[in-house]
């Protein structure tokens, strides 16, 4: 069992000229100069060999503006690669102002699938969070729960660490807080269910925002984060165009049951494709797949009838 995620980057179906075209691998104004749509369809394409490439079972998604959009993606790339690849494909609307949501592909059926997205500081118990968080959704995106069987699957997109560092570090630390309340809440001891936690948690490179991790509610005695066990200097997953500054907002948090049924696995990354040269003007002028890396791992037998 390969469990994956990877955010797509502005992975968003629009209509031009009476045809379905999806926008590429750009943050921002489309509009970009040196940006076309034969880019456009090449960026897609790579994005398409990166999920093939990764060849995994469940794919955790961020940054898809809408159902329509994945499938797209699906059936007009991914298939024409190596055919149907993922029959089962969600995306539930989230609180994302611009309609970039979380999303999922997977080559087995989730028995339910739960959408968090309007749930409350308060709903969760949260009540000395500031009111904003408090009475109004707490997830910027949201926190989309997948369970098949033995292993439930919570996918995120945190908030990212701008414009303000400082109130987008108290956002990702509520966010946090919002996760491990729902997964205490889910089971009666989360420390022996099988469940995994993992997406784009925007955690910034060291030093970028003051203060302790905002991801330490959850992987601080509750989590186990995978991408610990990889080499130091070698879990970065995204650099900030035009600087080689690195982060690894790109996680997978396991229970400490699976932690401990698997002491071995380490993550995979996939950087290929990331088009990492050069300013933003620079990358958006070359094919690439994302600006993030997906990252995999292995689970041998995790969804077995027998374990």
């Amino acid at each position: 069992m390969r469990i994956a995620t990877f955010n797509l980057q502005n992975l968003r179906l629009r209509r031009i000229d009476g045809r379905a075209h999806l926008d590429g691998a750009v943050d921002g104004d489309m509009s970009q100069p040196g940006r076309s749509r034969t880019m456009d369809i090449a960026d897609r394409w790579q994005t398409a060999r990166v999920i093939q490439e990764a060849r995994a079972d469940i794919i955790a998604l961020q940054e898809v503006f809408d159902l329509a959009a994945l499938d797209h993606l699906h059936d007009r790339f991914l298939r024409r690669i190596a055919g149907p690849a993922y029959p089962v494909r969600i995306c539930r609307p989230g609180n994302d102002g611009r309609g970039l949501n979380v999303a999922a592909m997977s080559r087995i059926a989730p028995a339910t699938v739960r959408s968090h997205a309007h749930v409350t500081g308060g709903d969760l118990g949260l009540t000395d969070l500031p009111d904003a968080l408090r009475d109004l959704p707490i997830f910027r995106r949201d926190c989309l729960e997948l369970e098949f069987g033995g292993l439930t699957i919570f996918v995120c997109h945190f908030k990212a660490p701008y414009p303000d560092a400082q109130k987008a570090h108290l956002v990702r630390e509520a966010e946090a807080r919002a996760v491990r309340r729902i997964i205490e809440r889910r089971f009666d001891r989360p420390d022996q269910a099988r469940w995994i936690a993992l997406g784009d948690f925007n955690e910034p490179a060291p030093g970028q925002e003051p203060g302790p991790s905002a991801l330490a509610p959850l992987t601080s005695d509750f989590a186990v984060d995978l991408m610990d066990r990889r080499r130091p200097g070698d879990r970065w997953t995204y650099e900030v165009a035009g600087t080689h500054l690195h982060s690894r907002p790109d996680r997978i948090l396991v229970s400490p049951r699976l932690a401990e049924e698997y002491p071995a696995v380490r993550p995979g990354i996939i950087r290929a494709s990331m088009g990492l040269t050069g300013d933003d003007a620079a990358i958006a002028r070359r094919p690439h797949a994302s600006d993030h890396a997906l990252v995999h791992v292995d689970f041998p037998g995790l969804l077995d009838p027998a374990t």
